[in-house]
C-alpha cells in the first residue's frame, strides 16, 4: 500500500514479460567461487536487516470487502480462439503513509477465467483498516499468456472521498473499462470481430461491489492489511521442469509434464508489525540490484524479475484455492502442498509485509543457481517480514512437544511415510522454521513473533524455531537428517534452487564485464548490447505508461 502521491520506487508491475529470458538465463547460470571478505569489513556490519522503524500513528480505519463479480464484452486477445484468458490484478492505495516509500503496494490477483471475454469471478478480498478518508482502487484486467507477455485488456478505477459508519458501499455496480492502457492487439481483434457481427461490443464492463463490514477492531490504525481470504496458489514451471529433465509418476502411471512446485499462501493478517527486514548490503553491487539505478543493478533486476515470473508461472496447470479463514482444513491443505514428511524436503520461503507466504524446495544437488533464491522469492521487494528455510517433521506422540521426542526423519515411526499414508491430524507434525536467510538476515529476537503469527495461521499444527546462528549444531544436524532421508526415501526428483543465497565474486566479474563491454560498445557484443537496450528502453517505456496510468484523474464511479 502507498499513498499516490509518495511514488516509491519503480518496480515492474506487468506480470509477465518474457523478451529477456536468453539474457536472464546467462546472468542467472554464472557461478564460481565465494567472494573473499577482509578482516576489515567484518568490524562493521552491512547495512539492512532488521528495521525499527515504527508504524505511522493513525486512528483505527474500516474493515471493506471488495468484490470483483464479472465483466463483459473483454476484447479478444487470442485470434484463434476469438477469446481471452481474463484475470484481475488489483492495488489499493490510501493516503497513510508508510514506513518507507519503498515498501510494495496492496494488491490482490484473482484467478484466470479460460476462454472468456465475459468472465465470472466472484472474489472476494477483505481489507482491514482502510481509513476514513477513502480509498483509490484500480483494477487491471490482463490476458494470460505465459508464452509471450500478458497483454492488458483494459483499466477500472473506483474513488471514494470518505467512509464512515453510515457509509453504503457500492453494490454491484457496473463500471466502464477504459481502454487507454490496453492492448492494441486485442482491441484490434475485437474490431474486426465487431464488423462480422453485430453481437460483438466495443465497450467493456466490470461489476463491483464494495461492502462495509465495520470499523477494525485493535489499536493497528497506522496501515491496511489483507484479513482474507486466505487463498493459496500451486505453480508449475515449464521451462524449469524441462531443464531439469524429469517428471514426476502421475497417477494410473501416467506421467506429468512439470516437476518444480511452487507455492503461494496468503496467512490472515496483520503481520506482526515487529517483523520488518530490509536486504543487507552484503556487496556494493545488492543495492542497485534492489534500486535498478545502475546498468549491472537494473540488469540483474530484471533477471530476478524474470525468474520470479518463471518460478510463480500462471497458466492452465495452476491450481488455486482458498479458505474464509485459519482452519484445520487450511493446515492440511499446507501439509499437502509440502507433501506432509515424505522425502526429508527442506524448503525456501519468503512472508511478504502483507503476508504472502512463498516457498519452493530447495537443495545443494540440484544445479542451476538462481542469483538469491530469498530475492527471487520476495520479487525483488526491498523490504519482507520474514525469510528462512522449513522443513516438516512427524511425531510419534501427538500430546509430547516435538523436541522431546522422535520424529520422522530420521527415525523410522508406523502409521505414515514412506510404507503408509500420512496422518491427516494436524497434531501428528511438526513446522521447523528457521531464519536463514543471508539475503535480508532476519532478527533471531523476532522467532517467537514468527512462531505466534504461524501458530495462528496453521491450526493444530506445532511450530519450532530455530536461529541460524544461536542454533546453528542442531540446525544443521536436524537438515542433513533430512537430505539423509532423501537420499533413502525421495522416490521422484524435484527440480529446486541452490542453497548459495548470495552471489560469487565471479558472478559480480562477470557482470563487470558485461557492464563495461556495453558501455564501451564492444563489437563482439553488438548483438547482445542492442538487445540488452532494447530490454531497458521497453521496460521504461511500459514504467511511463503505468506511471502515467497511475496519475491519470481519478474518474468517477463510470469512469
Amino acid at each position: 500500500m502507498e499513498n499516490e502521491k509518495n511514488p516509491q520506487t519503480k518496480q515492474s508491475t506487468q506480470p509477465h514479460g518474457h523478451h529477456s529470458d536468453a539474457i536472464a538465463t546467462k546472468l542467472v547460470n554464472l557461478q564460481g567461487k565465494k567472494p573473499h571478505i577482509t578482516e576489515k569489513k567484518k568490524d562493521k556490519p552491512p547495512a539492512g536487516g532488521h528495521d525499527e522503524t515504527p508504524i505511522p500513528k493513525a486512528p483505527p480505519g474500516f474493515t471493506l470487502k471488495f468484490t470483483f463479480h464479472r465483466a463483459a464484452s473483454l476484447p479478444m486477445a487470442d485470434i484463434n480462439s476469438l477469446s481471452s484468458d481474463p484475470y484481475i490484478l488489483a492495488q489499493l492505495n490510501t493516503d497513510l503513509p508508510t514506513r518507507h516509500k519503498q515498501d510494495p503496494h496492496m494488491r490482490f490477483r484473482t484467478p484466470t477465467i479460460r476462454r472468456s471475454t465475459d468472465p465470472v469471478w466472484n472474489c472476494e478480498w477483505i481489507i482491514a483498516n482502510v481509513p476514513a478518508s477513502g480509498f483509490a482502487l484500480k483494477a487491471r484486467i490482463y490476458d494470460e499468456d505465459p508464452a509471450d507477455h500478458d497483454d492488458r485488456l483494459g483499466n477500472v478505477h473506483v474513488h471514494v472521498d470518505e467512509i464512515g459508519e453510515g457509509w453504503v458501499g457500492i453494490k454491484e455496480q457496473e463500471f466502464r473499462i477504459k481502454k487507454r492502457m490496453g492492448s492494441k492487439r486485442a482491441y484490434l481483434i475485437r474490431g474486426c470481430a465487431s464488423m462480422l457481427s453485430s453481437n460483438v461490443q466495443l465497450s467493456g464492463t466490470l461489476v463491483m461491489s464494495v461492502e462495509l463490514l465495520g470499523r477494525t477492531e485493535g489499536d493497528h490504525g497506522g496501515r491496511v492489511w489483507t484479513v482474507g481470504p486466505c487463498a493459496w496458489s500451486q505453480h508449475f514451471s515449464p521451462m524449469i521442469g524441462r531443464l531439469a529433465g524429469t517428471k514426476d509418476p502421475g497417477k494410473d502411471g501416467a506421467a506429468e509434464k512439470y516437476n518444480f512446485q511452487a507455492n503461494q499462501f496468503q496467512l490472515e493478517g496483520p503481520v506482526p508489525s515487529s517483523l520488518y527486514h530490509r536486504y543487507v548490503e552484503f556487496k556494493p553491487f545488492v543495492a542497485g540490484m534492489f534500486n535498478s539505478k545502475s546498468l549491472r543493478g537494473r540488469i540483474l533486476n530484471r533477471a530476478l524479475h524474470h525468474q520470479h515470473s518463471r518460478i510463480y508461472n500462471y497458466d492452465r496447470d495452476t491450481v488455486y484455492g482458498s479458505f474464509p479463514s485459519p482452519s484445520f482444513e487450511m493446515t492440511l491443505k499446507f501439509l499437502e502442498l509440502v507433501h506432509y514428511d515424505h522425502g526429508g524436503r527442506i524448503y525456501t520461503y519468503v512472508i511478504t509485509l502483507d503476508g504472502q507466504w512463498r516457498f519452493t524446495e530447495t537443495g545443494k544437488e540440484f544445479g542451476i543457481d538462481l542469483l538469491s533464491k530469498h530475492t527471487m522469492h520476495s520479487d525483488v521487494n526491498i523490504y519482507i517480514a520474514f525469510s528462512g528455510e522449513f522443513f516438516i517433521r512427524r511425531l510419534k506422540n501427538a500430546n509430547k512437544p516435538p523436541l522431546e521426542q522422535e520424529t520422522h526423519p530420521p527415525v523410522e515411526i508406523e502409521g505414515g511415510p514412506p510404507d503408509a499414508d500420512p496422518p491427516t491430524d494436524p497434531a501428528y507434525y511438526s513446522l521447523v522454521i528457521d531464519n536463514d536467510s543471508g539475503t535480508y538476515r532476519p532478527n533471531a529476537k523476532l522467532l517467537p513473533d514468527l512462531k505466534r503469527f504461524m501458530q495462528h495461521n496453521l491450526a493444530g499444527l506445532k511450530i519450532v524455531t530455530l536461529d541460524s546462528q544461536g542454533d546453528s549444531e542442531r540446525m544443521a544436524k536436524m537438515k542433513t537428517e533430512q537430505r539423509e532421508r532423501k537420499k533413502r526415501e525421495g522416490t521422484h526428483k524435484a527440480y529446486m534452487q541452490n542453497d548459495s543465497d548470495s552471489m560469487s565474486s565471479s558472478d559480480e566479474e562477470e557482470l563487470d564485464r558485461r557492464a563495461a563491454e556495453i558501455a564501451e560498445g564492444n563489437e563482439g557484443n553488438q548483438k547482445e548490447k542492442k538487445g540488452l537496450k532494447g530490454w531497458i528502453q521497453g521496460d521504461r517505456e511500459r514504467e511511463k505508461r503505468e506511471t502515467e496510468d497511475d496519475m491519470a484523474i481519478r474518474p468517477g464511479p463510470s469512469g
